[in-house]
């Protein structure tokens, strides 16, 4: 893919820098053995209820904002169509796979390498992640991440999250750049690469899985890596912004 060097990449946290849920699953079934029930059938109706959950965008921005609250919501309605309501449990499922979630973070492979790189190429880098201001404060201290980035924006303490408009506007201003100098890398189709996009940014879809741009998507990244490391195929070797 030919690109331009960008002067600026705007870069998501969760599952582009930090493995934010490849214990997902293995933390949900840790916590449902709290609850004194058949795991296979409870730990299919949590999962059914979190794809509920997590499929309407007012739900997703509520939730995002309180994961703890959001995933004692899921376990209650869970536990509620098993017919298995009782005081304080789902709270206490929730609690426990919240721990085990954050328990679990570590950054990508390659990743913190990576963001040192396209430091040292002069390239301005910004932080854009949605999410709670202290959660996400507490992974940008925890893994020494601040210094990487000439800005940091986060949904809970700008008041607004990605994708809206307002988002990758303020972050360019602040960094004095203009959308066809910048390149925004994330996990998210819609937030990290239709959504910039839009407003003129370059989008560059990091597709850890390898499975392609899903059927009848209708956003097409300017580029697709399997991680942050691959960035270096997108520049040449000894670029400087």
């Amino acid at each position: 893919m030919n690109l331009c060097l960008p002067k600026a990449m705007l870069i998501d946290l969760d599952d582009t820098i930090l493995d934010d849920s490849s214990n997902v699953n293995s933390a949900w079934e840790e916590a449902c053995k709290l609850a004194d029930l058949p795991q296979q059938p409870l730990l299919s109706t949590v999962h059914e209820v979190r794809d509920w959950y997590w499929s309407d965008a007012a739900r997703h921005r509520e939730g995002r904002a309180d994961l703890r609250a959001a995933s004692a919501r899921i376990v209650d309605i869970a536990l509620e169509r098993l017919g298995h309501r009782q005081d304080g449990l789902a709270r206490r499922i929730s609690d426990r796979y919240r721990d085990l979630r954050e328990e679990g973070i570590v950054p990508l492979p390659g990743a913190v390498e990576t963001l040192q790189e396209l430091q040292d190429r002069n390239i301005a880098l910004a932080l854009v992640t949605n999410g709670a201001g202290a959660l996400q404060r507490t992974k940008i201290e925890r893994f020494n991440l601040a210094g990487y980035f000439g800005h940091i924006q986060i949904e809970g303490e700008f008041g607004l999250g990605k994708p809206a408009p307002e988002v990758y506007q303020a972050t360019m201003r602040v960094m004095g750049v203009a959308p066809q100098e910048s390149w925004f890398v994330g996990d998210n189709l819609e937030f990290d690469v239709a959504a910039p996009q839009v407003l003129g940014l370059k989008g560059v879809w990091v597709d850890r899985a390898g499975m392609g741009v899903p059927v009848g998507s209708s956003a097409l990244p300017d580029a697709i890596i399997g991680g942050l490391p691959d960035l270096r195929r997108l520049l040449p070797p000894d670029a400087k912004a």
